[in-house]
């Protein structure tokens, strides 16, 4: 198989493609073809030596691809070779081919493409599970996305709103807004807007009608963080994604308790490995969004596996306006 093949830490540039071994499948494993993959920010940490979980070396990186079962190990039960399938992997999607365990084979609609279906794969779980397991959302509420163009943010919007909420994009330039209210948000929260830290929650308050946001998916840290704490309701809850920003935030916990507020974080790899039932429920929901239409994948760009480093550093300088996706074909 040909596979970005990771041999040591370092810049996308410094790796290259290569002729591997393909997998073998043993028990309760799947082998795929892989068709598409989603070009993630953790990518670029994986590769780069950067991430929570470095893999062993020599490795393929990448969590998010999908294709076709190609073949399967003893004890699989739920796929069969030529299923289509979208999978949730640690690393091996930088690839022809992957090999997972079954639990991290999702079904892909006869009707979805492999593109828009890696394009809503670990960014809408995400989401998902940003919104629903941590944040606790309930229809009705609001929710104010931190980073909203991202990947992961586009989908919370677009998740948020059909679920009933109020929602609130924040973005960091007014250019932005017309994109964020056709993907689904009430309102846009400028970030570049002068003194951050009274300009976002008197922002929020404002399209709240004065009561602030219910919850907030924060992907960026730093100092709108910090700001975002300030626009929280009573008992309102904000989920931490991740630290697009630079800087990891401090929390006072006195400010926890005056509020009567909750911090809490998302690691979704680890609800793959520790509870893929729920995955699997949240997936079928996600299924659901996108088939009444409510759930969009907005894709840039489909590039071949070869241009996997360009694709990167989109990313890196966050350029990407889209999902990135590699295509093997």
């Amino acid at each position: 198989m040909r596979a970005v093949w990771i041999r040591e830490p370092g810049p996308a540039d410094r790796h290259a493609v290569e002729e591997v071994p393909g997998p073998v499948a043993g028990p309760g494993e799947v082998v795929v073809d892989i068709k598409a993959a989603a070009v993630n920010y953790p990518d670029l940490l994986v590769i780069t030596g950067r991430y929570q979980v470095v893999p062993p070396m020599p490795f393929a990186p990448n969590k998010d691809a999908a294709g076709i079962v190609h073949s399967v190990g003893t004890d699989v039960t739920r796929v069969k070779p030529g299923d289509r399938v979208l999978l949730q992997l640690e690393y091996g999607a930088y690839a022809t081919q992957a090999l997972a365990r079954e639990a991290q084979c999702l079904p892909v609609p006869p009707e979805m493409g492999y593109a828009d279906a890696v394009s809503l794969g670990l960014a809408a779980q995400t989401a998902w599970f940003a919104l629903m397991e941590r944040g606790r959302f309930e229809a009705g509420e609001s929710v104010l996305v931190n980073g909203a163009t991202g990947a992961v943010g586009l989908a919370a919007v677009q998740i948020a709103r059909a679920l009933g909420a109020t929602v609130l994009a924040g973005i960091s330039s007014p250019a932005r807004t017309d994109d964020m209210l056709k993907a689904g948000a009430h309102h846009a929260i400028d970030f570049s807007a002068p003194d951050l830290r009274n300009s976002l929650r008197d922002q929020v308050l404002k399209a709240t009608g004065g009561k602030g946001a219910d919850v907030v998916i924060d992907a960026l840290g730093g100092d709108i963080f910090d700001a975002s704490l300030r626009a929280l309701a009573w008992c309102g809850r904000i989920v931490v994604v991740g630290f697009a920003a630079g800087r990891i935030p401090e929390i006072k916990a006195n400010y926890l308790l005056v509020k009567n507020i909750a911090a809490s974080g998302l690691q979704w790899s680890d609800y793959r490995d520790r509870e893929p039932w729920k995955i699997a429920h949240a997936h079928e929901a996600l299924m659901g969004l996108w088939q009444r239409g409510e759930l969009r994948p907005s894709i840039m760009r489909s590039v071949p596996l070869d241009d996997f480093a360009q694709a990167l550093r989109l990313i890196e300088a966050r350029s990407a306006t889209g999902r990135l996706v590699l295509a093997m074909d």
